[in-house]
């Protein structure tokens, strides 16, 4: 079998106490084989003559290589106790390093239950070989060949006559090994399903609880442990199955040897003294025998867990080290991206041909619609990816051939997307930064934390709980900016960190980042262009290429698409604490369904809108809902989501500041085509139709305008 190979190759760097178990182990085998063989001199050469001498010196035979036996079986356990042990921690330790040194793929490939379950059911599997299975093994295969030896020497014969008559037991748990292996594995994936379900349920229970979704999971919950039972039953009946073949074989086997012995003393072939020495040890060889049949389950399922560990250790990083890294130096001069060509998988291409250069201590903005390629540009500057074509570098370093740690201590992402560990607020700020007391004070109030953490009872020392699932949006941000400044990079990427945030928070870190971009580089992507007037250079992504890179001032006189997204977002006003909004009737205009609209009208229609705000992940509008409403959205982000004809959910858009939906109920009241869900805490801006309708009655001329830009969209 395979995993014999892994085994040895996992016990052959540990050869001291590998020789000391063996040792141990052999002498242990040697005294349980001999001893049924001393019934023969005993019954031939004392018993029967009654010979008190032999008597005595068989029994002091037996009574010291019994102790040494004793003596060699504590020293085998503790020897195998290291072993095992040793194994065992260096193999956890392996896979957890391996782990660590996976690209983002990786963690895309496998969820949180996959990697789980390796480290506590597979890992347990193959400790209990490690430690129990194999030893137990090796124990059993000795003696069953010593044993043999023994019995030839007694009868061959007879010996013969058992070896063919056990073939059954082990043909038949070879026969049934496949049906095992598989069950085996279906089961392990069944566990894995289960895991993923516990995992989604207890990091999305908010999420559950608000769209009342317990049922669904329930039902999901119930299917997956309905296949744990089917799939364990049927490993457990093909186990059972294994194990029973064995005792079934052996009794067959014990017919054979007392029908064919008494023939052989009959004819003065065999002794009774040979007769029960041979009887005594078959047992004990056929008891082996059983127990290697009986193990086989044990170390089938230890199998498949030592493939299912060995397939992560056999996924290579996607971002490898390179063998002989440089170190970046303490400053940075420069960073560039060369004719730099991108895709997440082999059909995709989220950069092509990108070229830019980013100078040392400018504060740069990467800006564009959803999915041209700006957050995906951001993630090769930290790389997390290599790009497929093209270069990446600092300081005319490839950052490919750069070490990890040095690349590290030099920049720092921030993405939206905040992760906090379950300690304290202190040590998710401080971690292995080195920073003291008071720069981590200062590091919190810059981001505008300070006072939020010092009105907790803990203050400080508050624990986080579920990865900050106990903390708003908002103050996770701030604390991962927070922590992103006690490292005190020379470069820091900002990926959409304003998202989550306030009005007025938003305009103090937008302050930071003004006051640090003398001591910094800065590369920030955002949709929000209100946050990146102040930039250096701002470039302008579209369908993966920069189409566009200036200053906002620049760029607005051209009037291209950084004018058109400008133009989208601006003429909102936004209460500092984000709970009131209204809109521009220019800003009313520039809809197309608006366009052409008198300004004294466009003013009473700013008045019908109302505010509204929604937190992360709930619906504003569901699918088949009646439509009544027509949306802007003032901040914030949504996707569109459409029930596919196989019943599963799909997004199909994402909405952003200053885009709208539903300007079909203005007019019409038809279901909704699709479902719109929050991405983050959001705020928007809605008219009802009914409000809508009283105005039209006043001024039917906004119901023309209205019904032929409709109507043009429709046709």
């Amino acid at each position: 079998m395979h995993f014999l190979k892994t085994l040895l190759k996992l016990w052959s760097p540990y050869k001291r106490l590998t020789g000391v178990f063996l040792l141990c182990l052999l002498v242990e085998v040697g005294y349980s084989v001999a001893a049924p063989v001393s019934l023969k001199y005993l019954v031939d050469e004392a018993f029967t003559p009654k010979n008190l001498h032999n008597f005595a010196i068989i029994l002091t035979i037996l009574l010291c290589t019994g102790f040494l036996n004793i003596c060699a079986s504590i020293c085998g356990e503790y020897a195998l106790g290291n072993l095992g042990g040793q194994i065992i921690q260096k193999l956890r330790i392996e896979l957890f390093t391996h782990l660590q040194r996976q690209s983002l793929p990786f963690h895309q490939k496998y969820r949180v239950g996959d990697l789980v379950t390796r480290f506590s059911s597979d890992m347990g599997s193959v400790e209990r070989v490690v430690r129990v299975a194999f030893p137990f093994f090796l124990k059993e295969a000795l003696s069953v060949l010593l044993g043999l030896i023994l019995l030839f020497s007694i009868e061959w014969k007879l010996t013969l006559a058992m070896i063919v008559g056990s073939t059954l037991m082990f043909v038949g748990p070879r026969l049934l090994q496949g049906r095992a292996e598989a069950a085996n594995v279906q089961y392990k994936e069944a566990q894995e399903r289960f895991t993923n379900t516990i995992d989604e349920m207890v990091k999305g229970h908010k999420t559950i609880k608000s769209l009342h979704l317990q049922a669904r999971f329930q039902e999901l919950a119930r299917k997956q442990v309905q296949e744990l039972f089917s799939f364990g039953l049927k490993l457990q009946l093909t186990s059972s199955m294994m194990e029973r073949l064995p005792l079934i074989s052996l009794l067959i086997l014990n017919g054979i040897m007392i029908g064919f012995g008494g023939y052989l003393i009959f004819h003065d072939m065999m002794t009774i003294g040979d007769f029960m020495a041979f009887f005594t040890l078959f047992l004990s060889v056929g008891q082996s025998g059983s127990n290697l049949a009986y193990i086989i389950p044990n170390l089938i399922d230890s199998n498949t867990s030592f493939r299912r560990i060995q397939e992560i250790l056999d996924q290579q990083p996607n971002v490898p080290e390179a063998p002989h890294p440089f170190e970046l130096p303490s400053s940075l001069s420069s960073i560039r991206m060369d004719d730099v060509t991108f895709g997440y998988n082999e059909g995709s291409e989220q950069l092509r041909d990108v070229s830019l250069h980013i100078a040392a201590g400018s504060y740069v903005a990467f800006i564009g619609p959803s999915g041209s390629g700006k957050s995906t540009a951001l993630q090769l500057l930290s790389r997390f990816y290599d790009p497929k074509h093209g270069s990446v570098s600092i300081n005319d370093y490839d950052i490919r051939n750069l070490s990890e740690a040095s690349l590290r201590s030099q920049s720092t992402l921030v993405t939206q997307d905040t992760f906090l560990f379950n300690t304290t607020i202190r040590d998710n700020l401080l971690l292995d930064s080195g920073a003291s007391e008071a720069e981590m004070i200062d590091a919190a109030k810059q981001a505008n934390i300070h006072d939020v953490i010092a009105s907790w009872p803990d203050g400080y020392d508050t624990q986080v709980h579920h990865e900050g699932g106990s903390l708003s949006g908002g103050e996770r941000q701030r604390l991962s900016i927070a922590r992103a400044l006690l490292r005190k990079p020379n470069l820091l990427l900002l990926d959409e960190v304003t998202s989550a945030l306030d009005p007025a928070t938003e305009s103090d870190i937008n302050q930071l980042i003004v006051r640090l971009k003398s001591e910094k580089t800065i590369v920030s992507v955002t949709h929000r262009l209100s946050s990146v007037m102040n930039a250096d250079c701002i470039h302008v992504f579209q369908d993966g290429r920069v189409v566009d890179s200036g200053t906002h001032r620049e760029l607005l006189h051209k009037n291209n698409l950084y004018r058109s997204l400008w133009d989208k977002q601006f003429g909102f006003n936004l209460s500092e604490d984000g709970l009131y909004a209204t809109v521009d009737m220019d800003r009313l205009a520039k809809l197309p369904f608006f366009e052409g609209i008198a300004p004294l009208l466009l003013k009473n229609i700013a008045m019908l809108f109302t505010t509204e705000t929604c937190k992360e992940g709930e619906n504003i509008v569901s699918e088949g809902d009646e439509g009544n409403k027509f949306y802007i959205i003032v901040r914030g982000k949504f996707e569109i989501i459409k029930r596919m004809p196989d019943g599963e959910d799909r997004r199909v858009a994402v909405l952003q500041d200053g885009d709208h939906f539903g300007e079909i109920a203005l007019l019409h009241n038809v279901p909704r085509n699709a479902t719109v869900r929050a991405m983050g805490p959001s705020v928007l801006l809605s008219v009802r139709q009914e409000a809508f309708h009283r105005l039209m009655i006043e001024h039917p001329q906004i119901r023309q305008s209205l019904e032929q830009i409709l109507q043009k969209r429709i046709g």
